[in-house]
């Protein structure tokens, strides 16, 4: 008999168990014992089988609840939307997900974890980049993100969408702000108005980073 027949069942269940712990006693706080305990007679060897350590079980929790709510493939479900519009409400999805904030708020200290901290950048660039590039081609050519260089753009998306994080830049709703401002003049300035008011506002009233 195989070792593990249904493998990914396996993982969702170990995920899924995660999640909820994280979310509920905080990531720091979680331990591998704490998730295999709600395994239902999984062993710690069987998680470890799988993932190597806490800090990849994160990583892979934050690829799977991005793919599960991707909101590239929600945009596009609104073909009346130009590409412009289809990032605006790309970023207000992205900064309304209350459990993706959450699970944020809890995320690993990326400083105290360099190989934690390359698998974050590589699965920023491996996921984010292509689809705001092909966004971003779409607004050249429908003229309502009028840049010479979609490349740049999509880069320079990735690399605020890291400034974002907690456990890289560490402050309270006063300092979200400013670079929220920061960045949002820079993309006009570029050509790329893609944070308007009401994305303003949601930065600005929210409690996104607080303790």
């Amino acid at each position: 008999m195989a070792r593990n027949k249904y493998p990914e069942v396996t993982v969702d269940k170990i995920l899924e168990a995660s999640k909820r712990l994280f979310l509920e006693k905080g990531y720091d706080h979680t331990t591998i014992q704490d998730i295999v305990n709600e395994l239902d007679g999984l062993t710690k060897g069987a998680v470890y089988y799988h993932f190597k350590s806490k800090e990849e079980i994160m990583n892979a929790l934050e690829d799977k609840m991005f793919f599960e709510n991707n909101p590239f493939e929600m945009v596009k479900k609104h073909p009346e939307l130009n590409a412009l519009e289809k990032m605006r409400m790309l970023v207000k999805l992205n900064k309304t997900d209350e459990e993706q904030i959450d699970l944020m708020k809890q995320s690993i200290p990326l400083m105290d974890n360099p190989h934690v901290l390359s698998r974050t950048l590589e699965s920023n660039y491996r996921i984010l980049y292509p689809n705001c590039l092909e966004l971003i081609e779409e607004g050249q050519r429908d003229g309502s993100i009028p840049v010479e260089n979609a490349q740049v753009i999509a880069e320079f998306f990735v690399l605020s969408n890291l400034w974002f994080l907690p456990s890289l830049f560490p402050g309270g709703n006063e300092e979200v702000r400013q670079r929220y401002l920061f960045i949002a003049s820079v993309f006009e300035k570029m050509g790329a108005p893609i944070f308007d008011q009401e994305m303003e506002n949601i930065i600005s009233t929210s409690e996104y980073f607080s303790e």
